[in-house]
């Protein structure tokens, strides 16, 4: 006690303040009652405890006994202040309170004041609370919050700027005391003003950690008056004075540039890739007497266009070849592949290469380039006798709409992709109904990362079907294809390609004669090649038809063996002429010498014939040319001529 400094005598409490005693010894705070001059009247063992006196050293001595010596002559006054405005209150609002322990050791506190009328007069009650720990960990957060690498901005549920950090300070350009109780809508532009309170409002009813405007492009505002781009990530914290939000913000203005920058440079490669594409898969020539529709949709994602072609491919003699592929993988490299791919396999179909043949070939060339693996699919249409050669290296199965409008899977054997090697692959012959609709597509029409890829081909099967039925126009049912399986076109994630060819009915006009191995069938197939232009009012070509068609007939009966057969077809066009037997050897050029009396057929089909070629059959083989009809209207004005019979 201080010297001169008078002690009052411990006040006795009556029986009747038991009750009152005992809730005070309850309380979970250190309680001390003063009187109206500051003097001690009550504590309870929190009190003894908090500040290490026992109960007799407080009990009539002056309050300022448990206040550090720095504050004490404030005090009185904040004491006498309290008793002209008697309410329930915290003690010295925003202002750090401290206690004094016997030992001389301050602490924080907080303190909660409460009048309490007695008939002796009015009392005091004030509840102490130490706050050492809380205060340490709003030391050791506010060290966080300073050593954070964002800028973090602390607001209460009105939106009202309570914390801040030197990376806000340094990130907006304001210091720290122009921020604090600021609404937090000076950091955003006045563009974004109107919806911002909204988004606030709407995460205070939700609160969760999450980023904030998932979605949407964010921007700061400096002091300056600059916007930048941002990233928000916002926390509910709650505290004794209820729930704020937490907002880290973070400048993205380099991470947006290096993003614009590589969205540049992946545009420009997917512009090379699909120019590259487009230049080398083209667009298949329209193939006389035949009704076809072709869709091709590079990917709008990542590098964008990938290894999808297809191509048409005019055999002779009213054949037709259709082959569809898919490089795996994406960009320049899977283009320049596709490139290589489409050029071999048309220039291998142009020889008339049987499919299996042509996807050995392929295989080869795949197998030579590094990591690379291409499913394609290849096919030989013969309208005359409505047939079907298939031969599928690992692609998806073709599906066949027949007359009545059914849809099924080609009973086709698939064999693993073009690059895997040393498998063999296996063609199938087929009979098609004519007017039927074969469909060829690549895997991204039906495939989808949330879709099985079976129920996906059912979808294609039940698309087709409907199209078909609805649109007997091949280009409307192939967009109502994609229509149906692809609602939305502009974010697909691979080529789309969709190929659809309709099965041309048997020509009327072609007539076919089987003829023996013999020396005679020579003649026999030119009588029987002239009467045929006769009826086709074709005699015009009957000279070029004979000659060429002797040279073929010869050929068959010195090297090959029955049976002989020899087809005429008449399109709007042209006349074609094949001839085929049993034997596998292909015809090849060679060069006659003078006193020879053979070897110049080839070169007079190359001279005379339109076009021409050779091919692989079920049976052997077949040779064939082509010559192009005169114009009618030149007929007309011709006059008739004579041809005299060289097949006596």
């Amino acid at each position: 006690m201080a010297q001169g400094e008078h002690r009052m005598s411990p006040r006795v409490i009556p029986v009747a303040e038991e009750p009152f005693r005992a809730l005070l010894e309850a309380a979970p705070d250190a309680m001390v009652i003063v009187d109206d001059g500051g003097m001690i009247r009550l504590v309870n063992a929190q009190t003894e405890t908090l500040f290490g006196y026992p109960r007799n050293e407080l009990l009539g001595r002056p309050v300022e006994i448990l206040v550090p010596h720095r504050f004490r002559d404030q005090h009185p006054g904040h004491r006498l202040g309290y008793s002209g405005n008697q309410q329930v209150r915290p003690m010295g609002a925003n202002l750090e309170l401290y206690g004094l322990r016997r030992d001389g050791a301050e602490f924080p506190v907080e303190i909660s004041l409460s009048p309490l009328q007695t008939p002796d007069g009015l009392l005091i009650s004030a509840a102490v609370r130490d706050v050492s720990e809380r205060k340490a960990a709003d030391a050791r957060f506010r060290a966080l919050l300073e050593a954070a690498p964002d800028a973090i901005v602390i607001v209460d549920d009105a939106g009202i700027i309570q914390l801040v950090n030197a990376q806000t300070e340094a990130l907006f350009g304001y210091r720290r005391e122009e921020l604090l109780e600021r609404p937090v809508e000076i950091l955003v532009p006045q563009r974004f003003h109107h919806h911002h309170p909204s988004h606030r409002h709407g995460y205070v009813s939700n609160r969760r950690v999450r980023p904030m405007g998932a979605g949407l492009d964010l921007y700061g505002l400096r002091k300056d008056g600059a916007e930048f781009p941002v990233e928000i990530s916002l926390s509910p914290l709650e505290t004794p004075d209820g729930t704020l939000v937490s907002a880290a913000i973070r400048d993205v203005s380099e991470r947006k540039a290096a993003e614009a920058q590589l969205a540049e440079l992946y545009e420009q490669q997917r512009h090379v890739a699909l120019t590259l594409q487009r230049s080398l898969m083209g667009s298949p020539a329209p193939l006389p007497g035949m009704d076809t529709a072709s869709r091709y949709f590079p990917a709008r994602q990542g590098p964008g266009v990938g290894g999808d072609w297809f191509d048409l491919i005019a055999l002779g003699s009213g054949r037709v070849g259709v082959l569809i592929g898919d490089v795996m993988g994406r960009g320049l490299e899977a283009a320049a592949v596709m490139g290589q791919l489409r050029s071999a396999s048309h220039a291998l179909a142009k020889t008339s290469m049987p499919p299996w043949q042509l996807m050995r070939a392929l295989d080869a060339v795949v197998s030579e380039l590094p990591d690379q693996l291409v499913t394609c699919c290849y096919l030989i249409l013969d309208p005359d006798d409505s047939t079907l050669t298939v031969c599928s290296a690992g692609h998806l199965p073709v599906l066949m709409v027949d007359p009545t409008g059914q849809v099924r899977r080609l009973p086709v054997p698939v064999s693993v992709p073009l690059g895997v090697g040393e498998v063999p692959h296996q063609e199938t012959r087929l009979t098609v109904p004519p007017a039927s609709v074969l469909a060829l597509y690549t895997d991204g029409l039906v495939e989808t990362p949330t879709s099985d890829i079976e129920e996906q081909i059912d979808a294609l099967t039940i698309a087709l079907e409907k199209a078909t039925a609805d649109l007997p126009c091949l280009e409307q049912a192939a967009d109502s294809v994609l229509a149906s399986l692809l609602p939305g076109l502009q974010d697909y994630a691979d080529d789309v390609t969709l190929l659809l060819a309709r099965v041309p009915p048997a020509p009327v006009t072609a007539v076919t004669a089987l003829l023996p191995a013999q020396p005679t069938s020579v003649g026999d197939g030119r009588r029987f090649l002239r009467r045929t232009l006769q009826d086709w009012d074709c005699e015009d070509l009957t000279d070029t038809a004979c000659l060429l068609a002797s040279e073929l007939l010869s050929n068959s009966v010195r090297h090959a063996c029955d049976p002989l057969r020899l087809r005429l077809r008449r399109t709007r066009d042209e006349l074609h002429v094949e001839v085929s037997d049993g034997s596998p050897v292909l015809p090849h050029a060679r060069t006659a010498r003078p006193d020879e009396e053979s070897g110049r057929g080839l070169t007079l089909l190359d001279q005379l014939a339109s076009s021409w070629g050779a091919l692989l059959t079920q049976g052997g083989k077949a040779v064939w040319f082509s010559l192009p009809l005169p114009d009618p209207a030149q007929r007309r004005q011709e006059p008739a001529s004579g041809h005299a019979d060289t097949d006596a």
